[in-house]
């Protein structure tokens, strides 16, 4: 152990030169240029090491807003019978698809038949009413009144045979489109009555939409036939279109709800109404902004503004900034076009001491 100290103290042992006044003052001098340009360097490489600076350029400000809606058809129509009876066929049911003109349900039409067979006799003998009056006439045993009020009869007796037959027509539900049965509200045998709602029916052809609500500020970024993003958990990522934006935002919750249609394809032909979508709508503005990292954020002082933390000559400097808009990932400065670009610390701001605070 002795001979390890008299080693080192011979290693640091200075030499006779360095035995005088001036000489130590020379060498103490060095020694201490050596220790802070030590020391500096190595602030440096721990300042290097402890934080992250990334560079924030100018850009418009984009948005991409995200909402929740349901899978809906845009458009619905109620099926009803015009006249009374019992069903007696009911083809389809909740879910069912079906094509146009296809039989959907019908009523029991005996009692029509019998009011078209009673009405269609009425009218013949209306009809040889005419005749025989016309021949009387002739030979001057009838009177033009007595013509006149058989042809009204004849017109009168056709008039209501076209109604049985238009009736009769009724009592058999065909499909005016090809689409899907959304609702039934009858069973067979069921007693109908004139504009009861049987069948709720939707057609399949571009017809389902997906609704959700705007704020007022989200509203001014959107327009008809935008196009959208439609996350769908089924069927992945669909493009659909903005179709309708309503003039006039809901008095209760003061939102707009605007519908995106969605496209007709393979893999919306399947879709139920009710499934959950997402939808992304990628904004742009005329105004520009810095977009940072919601990590970047110091603080929020009295006046509302952000404190950011930005290296400047390479040190860290404190500056506030006015918010344009937040969100859950990113804080939006206020800048203008042309504005220079920003050396932001964005990690490890928190662990430095403040040199400055810059307004």
């Amino acid at each position: 152990m002795g001979s390890l100290v008299n080693y080192i103290v011979i290693k640091i042992r200075l030499p006779s030169f360095f035995q005088t006044l001036p000489a130590k003052l020379m060498w103490l001098k060095l020694t201490g240029v050596f220790l802070l340009l030590s020391a500096s360097s190595f602030a440096q490489s721990t300042s290097d090491e402890g934080y992250q600076v990334s560079q924030i350029d100018v850009e418009p400000y984009t948005q991409v807003i995200k909402r929740t809606g349901k899978v809906n058809f845009r458009h619905t129509i109620n099926l009803s019978f015009k006249t009374t009876g019992f069903l007696t066929q009911l083809n389809v049911g909740e879910g069912d698809t079906f094509e146009a003109k296809q039989l959907l349900a019908a009523l029991d039409t005996s009692e029509l038949k019998a009011d078209l067979n009673a009405t269609y006799a009425r009218l013949l003998q209306a009809k040889r009413n005419v005749d025989r009056i016309q021949i009387l006439l002739v030979k001057e045993l009838s009177s033009q009144r007595e013509l006149d009020d058989a042809l009204t009869a004849v017109d009168t007796t056709r008039a209501a045979y076209r109604v049985t037959v238009y009736n009769l027509e009724k009592a058999q539900m065909f499909a005016p489109f090809s689409g899907v049965v959304v609702q039934r509200s009858t069973e067979l045998g069921e007693l109908q009555s004139p504009g009861t709602i049987a069948l709720q029916v939707a057609a399949l052809d571009n017809n389902l939409i997906v609704s959700v609500a705007l704020t007022s500020k989200e509203i001014n970024f959107v327009r008809l036939n935008q196009r959208v993003q439609v996350y769908i958990a089924r069927f992945g990522m669909i493009e659909g279109t903005i179709s309708k934006i309503p003039a006039i935002s809901n008095s209760r919750s003061h939102l707009f709800t605007i519908e995106v249609l969605l496209p007709e394809t393979s893999s919306t032909r399947p879709l139920i109404a009710g499934q959950l979508a997402q939808i992304l709508v990628n904004t742009q503005s005329l105004n520009f902004v810095y977009r940072l990292p919601i990590e970047a954020l110091n603080a929020v002082n009295e006046q509302g503004q952000a404190l950011i933390m930005l290296e400047k000559n390479s040190n860290p400097i404190q500056k506030s900034f006015s918010i344009y808009e937040m969100d859950n990932d990113f804080i939006y400065l206020q800048a203008a076009r042309g504005d220079s670009p920003l050396q932001v610390i964005t990690q490890g701001w928190n662990k430095l001491p403040l040199i400055s605070i810059e307004k």
